[in-house]
This record gives structure tokens, sequence and C-alpha cells, in this order.
């Protein structure tokens, strides 16, 4: 494989006539690193790749890789891959043609655009379903034939655009894995987009936090987890709850909110109504109405839960300690 490069994005914008979807963003990918851009739908991510890719073109601001300004340059002079959503297979073809096709259109001989098809279906795991179209292929199967396809192409960098959101939890949990496992191994760049908070913590060295077509945060998982930057990562990135504190807004992990049934030590910094209980195996969730201080979350690991449970329509006592409150920018 070619070797990684790092890849930076200098004031890259993308406008549709009066809508800005990416505002002047600022980033290094560094070179061999797992990063994902995170966010809601419409906050600029995929724009963002697609602009990569040189599948958008970049209204203003510079695209480089290496030391290589590759701003204008075609899809195919990039040094990059691109891993569509829905995988994008040719449906007539069989799995090795589909793998070969982008080395037959550069006029690759059929023997060694073979030879190095059949290479890369054995990295995926796939080389025995050579033969199979992909409509006799499941979800899973498709998505390792698409990635071979995009990797024979020697990228620095691979682009996914939302790979695992067409498959199943169970398959979704192993397959990131995989790519994870794939990524080390080839030493290459991934950039991969998702809106799953979950997905991007377990997968990334880096996660890019966007919003409304600009970056909110970006920093490594246990970064942004724990001392999200401001409101909008701590409630998109989930687990946290947001507070008023002496005039600012702080940011409190839900599992690091002390529960009580009784205030016998006055310690207590805010009272709440449990709304519901959710149980989700290793912990137990529990919803909560402070009055003034709005909707809040506590988990509870099931232990602690199931020692002493905890009604629904029950008045608890909550506290935390100080250096758990992460103030968030205003």
């Amino acid at each position: 494989m070619v070797k990684s490069m790092d890849l930076e994005l200098v004031a890259a914008t993308k406008t549709y006539g009066d809508t800005i979807a990416v505002d002047a963003i600022d980033h290094k990918f560094v070179a061999g690193t797992y990063s994902c851009l995170l966010g809601p739908s419409g906050c600029g991510k995929s724009s963002t790749l697609r602009m990569i890719a040189g599948h958008e073109s970049v209204s203003s601001g510079d695209i480089l890789m290496g030391r290589a300004n590759i701003t204008d340059l075609p899809p195919a002079r990039r040094g990059t891959a691109m891993m569509f959503q829905n995988y994008a297979l040719f449906p007539h073809l069989n799995v090795l043609d589909n793998v070969a096709f982008s080395q037959k259109m550069k006029g690759v001989a059929k023997s060694v655009r073979l030879k190095k098809a059949h290479q890369l279906l054995q990295l995926v795991d796939m080389d025995s379903f050579g033969e199979r179209l992909p409509g006799q292929l499941s979800g899973g199967q498709q998505q390792r034939v698409a990635l071979a396809r995009a990797l024979i192409t020697e990228p620095s960098v691979l682009l996914l655009d939302e790979p695992l959101s067409a498959l199943d939890p169970f398959l979704r949990i192993k397959m990131r894995l995989e790519l994870k496992k794939l990524q080390r191994e080839l030493g290459i760049s991934f950039v991969h987009v998702t809106h799953s908070q979950e997905e991007a913590l377990a997968l990334a060295d880096d996660i890019i936090v966007m919003n409304d077509g600009r970056i909110e945060q970006s920093g490594s998982p246990r970064d942004i987890f724990n001392a999200p930057a401001t409101e909008f990562v701590a409630r998109f990135i989930g687990g946290h709850n947001v507070l008023q504190q002496q005039g600012t807004a702080v940011a409190l992990r839900a599992d690091r909110l002390t529960v009580k049934k009784a205030d016998a030590d006055t310690k207590a910094l805010l009272t709440a109504s449990v709304r519901d209980v959710e149980y989700l195996g290793a912990t137990v969730n529990l919803a909560l109405d402070a009055g003034g201080a709005g909707d809040l979350t506590a988990a509870l690991s099931d232990q602690t839960f199931f020692e002493d449970p905890i009604e629904i329509g029950a008045t608890v006592f909550l506290s935390w300690k100080p250096e758990d409150a992460h103030e968030l920018a205003a």
C-alpha cells in the first residue's frame, strides 16, 4: 500500500447558492490515523468528505495532501478512495470483477488486475466469494467487497460515508472492529462520516464534531467525552447533563451524579423527581425532573440500583464532586 500522508483542510468552504454547507473549516488529519467526522444530519460532514474526495467542488479554501494542493484535482488523482454508504457495487459484475473494475478502466492487464483483486479480497476475507454477484451476498459481505474495491487503488486516505448505517446492530459492532483492525494493518488514514456517537468513540483516534457547517470541537475520544467544549458537544456526544451553576453552564457526566433516597447528611445540591427508570443491563438510567434545573439523567450501575431500587415518582437527592462539573464555553 501507498505510504499515508497528512491531509489538511485550509478554510475549506462549500456553498450551494446562498446556503453555506461548510463554513471555512481548518483541520489536519494526521497520517495513519482513524478520524471520524461526527454530527447530526445537515451539519456539513458529508459535504466535507465529498470535497476531500473530489466529488464536490470546493467553493473556497484548499485541500492539501502532504505538500501537494489537491483542491482542483479529479478524484482519481487525489490519492483518496471513497467507500459509499450504499456500497455502489455493479450488480451485473461478479465480486472479482467489481474489485478489479478501476484497474480495468486504467488499462491494467487482466492477469495483473485479477491477481491484485484476489489479494484485496483475501485481505477482507472474501476471496472464496469471487464468482458471486453482489445480489447473492449479505450486507456485511457487500461491505467487504466495497472496501476491497476502494483499497485496490492504493489510496493514502480511505474515505467512508456512513459505512455501517445499513447493517443490523450485531453486524455493525463486528464490522466496526474489523474496520479498525484493517486501518491498523494498512497504516493508512481512514476518514469516516457518522452520526453515531458510539461508533465515533469506538473507532476514532480523532473525533471532529461538526455543527451548522463548522467544527465545534476536535480531539481524542476521551477528551471529547470527558471535556466537551460547548453545550452542543456535551448534549450531542451523550452521557452528560448540562446545568447552570453560579452563572455558568457546566457539563456533568450522568455516571458522576450521586443519587440518594434520603438527604440525611444535608449535602444534596438538588432534589428531583424520578420520571422513568430504564434498565440497560450493566447500567440503569434514571430520568429525573429537577425543577428549575431541568431534565437530568443519572446512570447507576445495575448493582448500585438493585441494592436499593428507586421507584418512579420518588423524590431523590442529587450531589456531585466539584471537579466532575466541567465548565462549558459560552
